[in-house]
């Protein structure tokens, strides 16, 4: 097989309409709820585009705000055409990334990653390199932070309710490492920001996140 280290990838990152987004943080954020999701998509953005093994980030979204702060950091944006769910988004977004770049691998990430590390990604996209499909299991231990396709594949992403194993079901590979934390804490709830925040926010999350939960009612 290819050296692993000269293998890229295309990372597709699905981005809701900002006002739809984080409904599970409402009672936490209020109406600042979008401007918490469009600062957690900016530093997972930012996070693929410090990674040596990400050669893009392709943002999918429907949101003019989210895709102007997103393409000015330098991921590539294009809009949801399909409109039919993220698993549509996304397969429409690895369609347009086979046609451009046909000799990379295909990557979906998820966009609430605030304490992702860049040197995270380069671990699991290497390792990812090892297998046709394969996945990184989210913190909760049900759903999926990352699945990826090596160029040439098929695309199937599983997204959603018990996504683990039903990508685990449609034979891709779970990457079983342990040192990825920022890579597996995805950001849905209260309780899952509070995580994200012991291992580190990026910078546009953290004083956000510090604010917001400094002001929360006890029990939130």
């Amino acid at each position: 097989m290819t050296d692993n280290a000269l293998i890229s990838w295309s990372v597709l990152i699905p981005v809701k309409v900002l006002s739809e987004a984080k409904s599970r943080l409402a009672g936490l954020a209020g109406p600042r709820r979008g401007e918490l999701a469009l600062a957690v998509a900016c530093d997972t953005v930012t996070a693929v585009l410090k990674t040596d093994q990400a050669a893009r980030a392709i943002v999918i979204t429907d949101d003019p705000v989210a895709a102007s702060a997103l393409r000015e950091l330098g991921a590539q944006v294009i809009p949801d055409e399909p409109r039919d769910g993220l698993n549509a988004a996304l397969r429409h977004g690895a369609a347009i990334a086979a046609q451009r770049w046909p000799q990379d691998g295909t990557a979906a990430l998820s966009a609430d990653l605030p304490a992702l590390r860049p040197a995270e990604l380069a671990r699991a996209l290497s390792a990812a390199a090892r297998w046709p499909n394969a996945f990184v299991a989210d913190a909760a231990g049900d759903g999926t932070t990352l699945y990826t396709a090596a160029a040439g594949v098929p695309f199937r992403p599983a997204f959603g309710l018990a996504s683990r194993a039903r990508h685990a079901a449609g034979g891709a590979i779970e990457l079983g490492l342990t040192d990825v934390p920022g890579l597996r804490r995805d950001v849905d709830t209260p309780a899952d920001l509070r995580g994200a925040v012991e291992l580190g926010l990026g910078p546009r999350t953290a004083p956000l996140a510090t604010e917001l939960l400094r002001c929360a009612p006890r029990g939130r």
